[in-house]
């Protein structure tokens, strides 16, 4: 495992600033990339269908365990006149000389293993967020990207958005004097509750064994597949790691700050009771900072979150607060302490450009201009992982960034997630 403190160092320079906002133009005239992905279901197709957008990349290959999904993507590439290999095992794919880059869209359980094993293999990588499904599987993904010298793309894409890095040096500039809270949010009214249903056969062309991989053994059972996976914790981390990477993110670079001192969370399953997620639909975080708080809070089927918006992140300031989102930002001022700022409107397409990001590292071989660096997808995804370790245990929970671990020992059986089926933790 990577030194803890260059991780810290790394992580904190990433997280907490703006340096990353720099212009981006892919070069025309360099040979094209040839990409692979592994699990082209949900994410990794979006993913595919933004990078192909861009003149420097063909697809070569797909590899998905549900070969359902994976025969009907071959089958809209070809009217595409794009022919691909196709694997089941991910590992073959690794293996053809004829991918230069591999994007990951699988489950979050996965992702360690397959982004370790893909860097390993000489492949620079797209990797969904959240890049881990635990801290220390985000400290293994950055330790090995550093040790392989790969480029590293992590799934973050508003850090692609124009108008995200406007609202950054808006807020960096001070006009809204001293910010005191930041409220950070996802309120996903359309998401509906998951009955329950009975285990059932396993479907046909399904490798289930493959896509458990090092989750717990259980029998097939429809709500815990495809989509559904990010509701249970053998998977993924619900709606806290989910959108939380997204929103968090620019909590922390437009407060310039990195590791909390203390995190308590509070919620549970309030609006659906007696469905099969496993993670809470109703979720209140709070990270403690030196002179200011972050608070987290997401509900599932409630679309009126804050100011109005369905997710989002507000700095609200002395003299007036900044609200932030995908589709634009603004400021709304604390009476006449300052000039409103009128809603200004997203302008391009942040999966496409941060695709083209990551195509111009690949082809300039520099890990510097990266909009979401493997550093900062770790740093972002250990900071929501802090916020289901808290919820889980209950309890006020202190984060020793030097030891990286907390102070409490319940809350340390969560900093990595069990591996079963034989599967072990990647030694870099």
């Amino acid at each position: 495992m990577m030194n803890r403190q260059k991780f810290i160092k790394s992580s904190t320079l990433l997280a907490a600033s703006a340096l990353f906002f720099k212009g981006t133009k892919v070069l025309a005239d360099s040979k094209k990339i040839r990409i692979g992905v592994i699990g082209v279901n949900g994410m990794g197709w979006s993913n595919l269908t933004a990078i192909l957008k861009n003149t420097n990349v063909v697809c070569t290959a797909l590899c998905d365990v549900d070969e359902n999904v994976l025969n009907s993507r071959v089958s809209e590439l070809k009217k595409r006149d794009i022919n691909v290999k196709t694997y089941i095992d991910y590992k073959q794919l690794l293996a053809d000389n004829n991918v230069d880059a591999v994007i990951i869209g699988t489950p979050d359980h996965w992702h360690c293993l397959m982004m370790v094993d893909a860097v390993a293999a000489g492949k620079n990588v797209y990797v969904e967020k959240p890049i881990g499904n635990s801290i220390k599987e985000c400290e293994l993904m950055v330790a090995a990207a550093q040790k392989y010298n790969a480029i590293v793309q992590v799934g973050q894409w508003q850090r692609s958005q124009q108008h995200f890095e406007d609202a950054m040096k808006f807020l960096h500039a001070g006009s809204l004097g001293k910010v005191r809270m930041v409220k950070v949010w996802a309120y996903l009214g359309w998401k509906k509750d998951v009955p329950i249903v009975p285990d059932s056969a396993i479907p046909a062309g399904v490798h289930y064994d493959r896509w458990l991989g090092p989750a717990t053994k259980r029998p097939f059972n429809a709500n815990r597949f495809h989509f559904n996976f990010r509701w249970f914790w053998d998977y993924a981390g619900g709606l806290m790691t989910d959108w939380g990477v997204h929103m968090l993110d620019f909590a922390l670079i437009g407060m310039k700050v990195s590791d909390p001192r203390s995190i308590m969370a509070a919620g549970g399953k309030f609006a659906y009771p007696d469905d099969v997620e496993e993670t809470p639909d109703t979720l209140t975080t709070l990270y403690e900072f030196d002179g200011f708080n972050v608070q987290w809070e997401h509900a599932i089927g409630i679309d009126g979150g804050p100011y109005n918006k369905g997710h989002g992140v507000a700095f609200i300031g002395n003299n007036g607060t900044l609200v932030l989102n995908r589709q634009g930002w603004e400021v709304l001022p604390e009476g006449d302490r300052m000039a409103a700022v009128p809603f200004q409107k997203s302008k391009d397409n942040g999966l496409e450009r941060h695709m083209d990001n990551f195509v111009e590292a690949i082809l300039t071989r520099n890990r510097s201009i990266l909009k979401a660096p493997v550093e900062a997808g770790a740093h972002i995804a250990v900071l929501s992982q802090m916020g289901n370790i808290a919820y889980r245990t209950g309890k006020k929970l202190y984060w020793d960034k030097d030891k990286r671990q907390f102070s409490d020992k319940e809350a340390n059986k969560y900093l990595a997630a069990n591996y079963h089926n034989g599967y072990l933790y990647p030694k870099v």
